[in-house]
């Protein structure tokens, strides 16, 4: 883990050495300054040398104005290390998560992922730039100031350091309680994040049913449980901050009672104990910036873990070693006895065979939850078969890479997704390097540019996050106008008109149409008329393909899509349908 860790610094280890040596001088003239007041007490002063007086003072005003020089690079450069590493591991990980695969997102709340990739982070950031600082300066201002605490009086400097082992003990037992509880802080407010998240994204949902009562009782138990996690938390650091000051206080009581005792028997002057008690408050930092260390470095190696986590999870759909380039596709599609399960419990597709011809129109059909919508998911290797093969114009898929695979298949979906930005932003997603030209054509294909063209900003018009200003028939054709853009020679529709109005649905219909010709294409509907004129329809249950053929060989089988057709044309509910 900690090798890991320091992997980060390489890239920026010029400005981590630089922080370190601007903090090493910091520290040196830190210890400087109690000697040099020992000097002034003990001898300047009482001899009367103003010339050695001006002297040191003109030096150690030169030697504050080179500190604060340090200071500055410290605190400024050293964040700016901790901010670049921050960005570095960011980067990696949001990376990372474009190549895991949809089973990952089904499983991981969204709030949770966002809050290691901000949260974590930050705290990450903070420990690489004040963790390495903090332990180098406070071993170097405890072994200085032992060395010349030892010079002034060793008597005194053993006294002292016998209290140290109290403090340090103290200081790690009440921080290791404070880090646990804090702990319990950031594991609450990710639950907080994603309570939240989940709410918003469903604010409309829980307006139409009234149920903001409900999603404030959801809340409460979350925002209590945070609250509560808080109060323990600052009632850990109160503790560890009220003992570390009555400790340091008591230590400067030793200090100035044995100094006293040495002073009456002749050991040390009182110059001498001046310069002690200033080197005891130095000697305080030190301690303190250990035991902050200590909670920075359980803190931030706590998000760390949590960030190195989620970079161990392996994508398992990857490239094989000797995949190519999917090139002059035709886009004939095969299954080949295929079975699939989202876990070991139950298979959704049990021994899949199918062939769509390339140009051809298949149409699945059937019960919901039989498979439909995850077979296609199959298809661009959403999911990863559990036997069987799927192929591509005689090349199993999983020979293929993965870009060039779903660069070959365009997606139009019931639920819409639509990014936060401009009509022109959304369409221009389906190829981030057309024309306008391009975009005005696609739009024109999918039947929404006059309306694009109607409202005040054109293309340019924001549509709010997720599309919430346009209505789902709007947001659909730009889903389509997205796909017309990519020109994709596979065409897969999932429900794409299922929810809208009729009206919406016959401009979409014919986009759609449109969209499909000269192309491979797999539909899923409910309404059966709007499959009609596929090539062939396959009508899929859990139980697998239990029908096949077109339209007119279907009704006369007078199966499962024949009383499917009936029960939607006639008031009709077949009792595997029921």
């Amino acid at each position: 883990m900690l090798k890991i860790f320091a992997s980060y610094y390489k890239p920026h280890k010029k400005l981590f050495i630089l922080d370190m040596i601007c903090a090493f001088l910091m520290a040196a003239i830190d210890l400087i300054f109690p000697m040099v007041t020992r000097e002034f007490t003990e001898n300047i002063i009482p001899d009367g040398d103003m010339r050695r007086l001006y002297i040191i003072t003109v030096v150690m005003i030169g030697l504050f104005i080179i500190r604060s020089i340090f200071n500055y690079i410290v605190d400024y450069w050293g964040h700016v290390v901790g901010a670049r590493m921050e960005y570095n591991m960011r980067k990696d990980l949001f990376s990372h998560l474009q190549t895991l695969p949809f089973s990952y997102f089904d499983n991981v709340r969204t709030g949770h992922i966002m809050s290691r990739i901000v949260n974590d982070l930050r705290e990450i950031s903070e420990l690489a730039h004040h963790g390495p600082e903090d332990l180098f300066l406070s071993t170097v201002m405890l072994l200085g100031s032992f060395i010349l605490m030892l010079t002034i009086d060793w008597r005194l400097t053993l006294i002292v350091f016998v209290f140290v082992p109290l403090m340090i003990f103290f200081a790690l037992t009440k921080r290791k309680k404070m880090n646990t509880a804090f702990r319990n802080v950031r594991r609450k407010v990710a639950n907080v994040n994603a309570q939240v998240e989940n709410s918003i994204s469903g604010i409309r949902v829980a307006k139409s049913f009234t149920n903001e009562e409900h999603e404030m009782y959801k809340f409460e138990i979350g925002n209590r449980e945070f609250k509560d996690s808080r109060e323990f938390a600052f009632k850990s650091m109160a503790e560890f901050f009220t003992g570390m000051n009555f400790l340091s206080n008591m230590l400067n009581l030793v200090v100035i009672s044995f100094g006293g005792i040495f002073i009456y028997n002749g050991y040390m002057n009182i110059p001498d104990l001046v310069a002690f008690l200033l080197f005891v408050n130095y000697f305080m930092q030190p301690i303190r910036r250990l035991t902050q260390f200590t909670q920075q470095f359980q803190s931030g190696m706590a998000g760390f873990e949590r960030f190195v986590e989620i970079l161990s999870v392996k994508p398992n759909i990857v490239d094989s070693p000797n995949a190519k380039e999917l090139m002059n596709i035709k886009g004939n599609i095969k299954f080949d006895n295929v079975t699939f399960s989202y876990n070991e419990d139950e298979k959704v597709l049990k021994g899949i065979d199918l062939e769509v011809k390339e140009g051809k129109t298949l149409a699945l059909v059937g019960p919901s939850g039989g498979g439909k919508s995850t077979l296609c998911n199959l298809i661009p290797r959403f999911y990863e078969v559990n036997s069987g093969s799927i192929s591509i114009d005689n090349i199993d898929i999983k020979d293929i890479t993965i870009e060039s695979l779903r660069k070959n298949i365009g997606f139009v979906q019931q639920d819409v997704f639509l990014f936060t930005g401009t009509i022109e932003d959304n369409i221009l997603y389906g190829r981030p390097d057309a024309s306008k030209e391009e975009i005005i054509e696609a739009a024109k294909s999918a039947n929404i540019h006059d309306f694009i063209l109607s409202l005040p900003d054109g293309y340019e018009t924001y549509i709010g996050e997720k599309g919430i200003r346009l209505s789902g028939g709007q947001k659909q054709r730009i889903s389509i106008a997205r796909v017309f853009l990519k020109n994709p020679p596979i065409l897969i529709l999932d429900e794409a008109t299922s929810a809208l109005d009729n009206e919406t649905e016959i401009k979409i219909q014919k986009a759609l149409e449109e969209l499909s010709e000269g192309r491979t294409t797999i539909v899923i509907a409910h309404r059966l008329s709007t499959i009609k004129n596929a090539d062939e329809i396959v009508v899929l249950t859990d139980k697998g393909v239990v029908e096949q053929g077109n339209h007119d060989e279907l009704l006369e089988m007078e199966g499962l899509y024949s009383k499917l057709y009936k029960s939607q044309f006639k008031g009709y509910m077949p009792d595997e349908v029921a």
